[in-house]
């Protein structure tokens, strides 16, 4: 169990699905018999979720597992509160919430012993081996649901941060709602400042970016295919960009004028780093196009962002490697201090990384590439078909079989993808960090190349930081297993926490509010369910 679980984990928490403390006060435990009136303004019309339980599903349930009374009356509430909306499925499948919830969970408590059948379902689910696409009528679906709440009320009444009715009810998303009631309603939570910083950190631009928009926003500024302006030229639109960069804070000047002076290009500069630009200082028709993005549109990024945010873990004591897929960046935190940060290839649209929490326990240097089977099926074996000799030309060998399909991998040397090192924290989706052969990739600003892993910048840094206390493995025993080309395995001494994230917006730790492209489409679908304007 990892350190965090002595700082979050109680004695209550500690007896999974137990409730039986003894010395509850008379307000808890008059919560824990009371059950929310079922509320009819959920509908299938305005619903996040798109699918719903029947009544008898959940007393089914109870039954079944035998809930006492104090979990029963929880479950029905819960689904009372969300007229037994689903919480955990979309008809697409899991929800950003159950993977959000399954990552926070498996960070905080250890799940080794408990409820092994939910953990393979979310496996086989989240990896694709069997069909997440969701129906009420499915059992299974059915059965994962309720557990996953089973298991929410387990986490929140012990650990989370509001231990109310209203809390555990409300933290999962029921209905859409028009963007400034929302975001009203999560500066009106009287909890808010305690949920995490990463979330609390965002309340203050999202009230600045409301009352923006509440004023109207910023008038569109036409945009011109390739065309570019930089300090010294003069046009009308360069009045226009001033206004705009004045209204949200990077243009700090009075000045109004059609000039492109040293201000200004200051002021781009800001723009440009805080959305994932490399810094010129040059207006282009891309900054443009993000300039024009209206104010209530950022307004429902930053509450997407929040939803996000909620199930965040807490920070550990020590240290944290941290992954921003949207940003293509890696932080490495210790005692919530940054150590450095390193840019990083992510997953290529359709080939997706996944958000989630693991602990990196190895590091493998001069490592074989074991081809996934997604990758043998869908490239490999048609370049086989085309060329006999190209596993011998890619130094690739069969070393064995596996469902049907040959178990191919690509020998340590200079044409493989994995570079000279990969850092192992085990997880359902296969991920992990690794150097990479291909470096001319980190000099672009967006960088969604990889099939899922995470390549790193600077993977020397890295193994050097993982094993700093290890004397055996100094700075040029490190760099000889790197090119030794024979893999060797070694295991870090005190795993450290890997946590992926996906967020398009937040505010790093000098204060600066960040924006991020949505690689993935996540905000947008997001966005559809939660949101009744504007499309």
């Amino acid at each position: 169990m990892r350190t965090i679980n002595i700082l979050l984990v109680t004695v209550c928490a500690l007896l999974i699905f137990s409730y039986s403390c003894n010395n509850k006060s008379a307000e808890e435990q008059h919560e824990t018999l009371t059950i929310t009136p079922r509320n009819t303004q959920v509908t299938p019309a305005n619903a996040y979720n798109d699918l719903f339980l029947d009544t008898s599903d959940v007393s089914k349930f109870i039954a079944k597992q035998k809930l006492n009374d104090t979990l029963a009356n929880r479950l029905r509430s819960f689904y009372n509160a969300r007229n037994y909306e689903f919480a955990w499925f979309d008809s697409h499948g899991l929800n950003e919430q159950a993977y959000g919830f399954r990552s926070l969970y498996d960070y905080s408590v250890d799940t080794s012993e408990n409820n092994k059948s939910l953990e393979y379902r979310l496996n086989a689910m989240m990896t694709g081996d069997i069909d997440s696409a969701a129906s009420p009528r499915d059992a299974d679906i059915v059965k994962t649901e309720l557990q996953l709440t089973l298991r929410l009320i387990d986490y929140y009444l012990n650990i989370g941060p509001d231990k109310t009715i209203e809390g555990l009810e409300s933290v999962v998303p029921a209905k859409k709602e028009e963007t400034m009631k929302r975001a009203a309603a999560v500066l009106d939570d009287k909890n808010k400042e305690a949920i995490n910083s990463t979330y609390s950190a965002l309340l203050k631009p999202l009230q600045q970016y409301m009352d923006i928009a509440k004023k109207g926003g910023w008038d569109t500024i036409t945009v011109e295919k390739k065309k570019r302006y930089k300090k010294g030229d003069s046009t009308a639109l360069i009045g226009w960009v001033k206004r705009r960069l004045q209204i949200t804070g990077e243009y700090p000047e009075q000045d109004t004028t059609t000039i492109f002076n040293d201000g200004l290009e200051n002021a781009v500069k800001l723009f440009e780093a805080t959305h994932g630009h490399t810094p010129k200082g040059v207006i282009t028709d891309t900054l443009l196009r993000e300039m024009n993005i209206p104010a209530i549109k950022l307004v429902q990024a930053m509450l997407i962002n929040l939803e996000r945010m909620r199930w965040a873990p807490p920070a550990p004591e020590g240290r944290l490697i941290l992954v921003n897929i949207p940003e293509f960046a890696l932080h490495v935190w210790n005692n919530k201090n940054k150590e450095f940060d390193m840019p990083v290839v992510v997953g290529k649209e359709g080939k997706n990384t996944t958000m989630f929490s693991g602990d990196l326990n190895q590091i493998v240097f001069s490592p074989y590439w074991n081809l996934p089977n997604s990758i043998v099926r869908e490239e490999i074996l048609p370049a086989i078909a085309r060329n006999s000799n190209y596993l011998s030309e890619k130094n690739m060998e069969v070393t064995g079989e596996r469902n049907g399909l040959p178990v191919i991998r690509q020998l340590p040397g200079d044409d493989n993808p994995l570079g000279k090192v990969k850092f192992l924290f085990p997880n359902s989706f296969n991920i992990y960090f690794h150097d990479t052969n291909q470096k001319y990739l980190f000099e672009k600003d967006k960088r969604a190349f990889s099939h899922g892993c995470i390549r790193l910048g600077d993977p020397v840094r890295l193994a050097n930081y993982l094993l700093a206390d290890n004397s055996t493995w100094t700075p040029e025993k490190i760099d000889s297993a790197m090119n030794s080309g024979k893999e060797k395995y070694v295991k870090i001494k005190d795993p450290v926490p890997v946590l992926i994230t996906y967020y398009t917006v937040w505010v790093d730790e000098a204060g600066r509010l960040q924006f991020r492209e949505d690689i993935y489409d996540h905000d947008a679908y997001t966005a559809y369910k939660l949101f009744t304007d504007p499309k």
